[in-house]
C-alpha cells in the first residue's frame, strides 16, 4: 500500500511538472504596471495604443508620414526600463517596417519625417516570452527613435 501512494505521488509531481513545462508565461499584465511606472517616474505624457503600445511624441516632424509596409531610415537608441542600453545608432538605420517587431511597425508610423519620440513596447509586441541576444524573454524596451526619411 505504501508503495502505491509514493507511486501515485510520483505520478502527480511528473503529471504536474510536465505541464508547466511547454507553458509561457503572459507578460502583458507586469508589462503594463512596469510602463506606468516608467512614465510616472519620468513625468512622460504618453498615449496608449488599442495594442498596448505607448507612445510620446516629441516633435511629430513636417514631412512624409510612413505606412506600415514602408521602408524607413531610423536612429535610435534602445534600453530597458531600468536604463540599461542594448541598442543604438546614432546615424540611422533603414529597413522595412513589415521586418521588424510589431512595436516598431505600429510605433514608427505615428511620426512623419524628422520627428522623432519615445516607443515603449511590452513583450507581446516585441520578442515575446523569448530571449534575444542581450533582450531577456518578457522584457519592455524603450526606444528613442527618429525618423530621418521615408525612403
Amino acid at each position: 500500500m505504501k508503495r502505491l501512494l509514493t507511486a501515485l505521488l510520483a505520478l502527480t509531481l511528473f503529471i504536474s511538472c510536465s505541464k508547466d513545462k511547454g507553458a509561457s508565461i503572459d507578460y502583458v499584465a507586469k508589462n503594463e504596471l512596469e510602463i506606468k511606472e516608467y512614465i510616472a517616474k519620468n513625468n512622460l505624457t504618453a498615449q496608449r495604443s488599442d495594442t498596448g503600445l505607448y507612445y510620446v511624441i516629441t516633435n511629430p516632424g513636417t514631412g512624409i508620414q510612413p505606412t506600415a509596409s514602408s521602408n524607413v531610415t531610423v536612429a535610435y537608441k534602445g534600453y530597458f526600463t531600468n536604463g540599461t542600453v542594448f541598442d543604438q545608432s546614432t546615424t540611422g538605420i533603414s529597413f522595412g517596417l513589415n521586418q521588424v517587431i510589431k512595436g516598431w511597425t505600429e510605433g514608427i508610423p505615428y511620426f512623419k519625417t524628422g520627428g522623432n519620440g519615445i516607443l515603449l513596447i511590452p513583450a507581446h509586441l516585441g520578442y515575446g516570452s523569448s530571449s534575444n541576444g542581450p533582450i531577456p524573454g518578457g522584457s519592455v524596451l524603450v526606444f528613442d527613435v527618429k525618423l530621418n526619411s521615408v525612403n
